[in-house]
């Protein structure tokens, strides 16, 4: 391996660069196995995840208010998507600038739901990505036939 101090600016920076960027992107390492598979997992079912959730105390009610969670961006993507293209629609008359807004609200909508139940769950207390990731873990085991 290179010294620091023969390695060119550009290399110096660009490893830099990639360290940074794999320490904001460490979500990846974790789903790798699940994602990066041969042959992909197959599909699951809510059953499937129920489950999961009475099988597993600690992480189980975990995954169940994420999923709770969801309903909130869901029905801010709805509102926002719908509130949004109808503004746009009633001042331009513009289908194409419409149909922007939909996609442009219900992408805003979606966020701002999943923020509201952020704090509604507190799910800024809970390690939701460590649920998921036992989840997944645990269906592949399922799955596999070795649980």
């Amino acid at each position: 391996m290179e010294d620091s101090s023969s390695q060119s600016f550009f290399r110096k920076h660009w490893e830099g660069y990639k360290e940074f960027w794999s320490e904001r992107f460490s979500i990846l390492d974790n789903y790798s196995p699940y994602v990066q598979r041969p042959t992909p997992l197959p599909s699951w079912s809510s059953s499937d995840v129920e489950e999961f959730i009475a099988s597993d105390p600690v992480h189980g009610p975990v995954l169940k208010t994420a999923r709770e969670a969801v309903n909130f961006g869901l029905t801010g993507s709805v509102i926002g998507a719908v509130s949004t293209a109808g503004v746009a629609w009633k001042y331009s008359k513009s289908l194409h600038g419409a149909g922007l807004s939909f996609l442009a609200g219900g992408a805003f909508g979606w966020t701002f739901g999943q923020e509201i139940a952020n704090h509604w769950y507190q799910l800024y207390r809970l390690d939701t990505m460590a649920a998921q990731v036992k989840f997944m873990e645990w269906w592949r085991n399922k799955s596999e036939g070795s649980s």
